[in-house]
């Protein structure tokens, strides 16, 4: 697993757009709709 305090550092270089929410490793299995609705918004854009 990657520190989340590297996660960010890589997605700032990459300019990369976030989101986090309350969740263990796997938030695509505790937290579908979440993830489900910020990988919709990335596809809109």
């Amino acid at each position: 697993m990657i520190p989340p305090p590297a996660q960010r550092a890589m997605a700032e270089r990459a300019g990369a757009r976030t989101a986090e929410v309350p969740a263990g490793h796997a938030v695509h299995v505790s937290r579908p709709d979440e993830a489900a609705d910020f990988i919709r918004q990335a596809a809109e854009h």
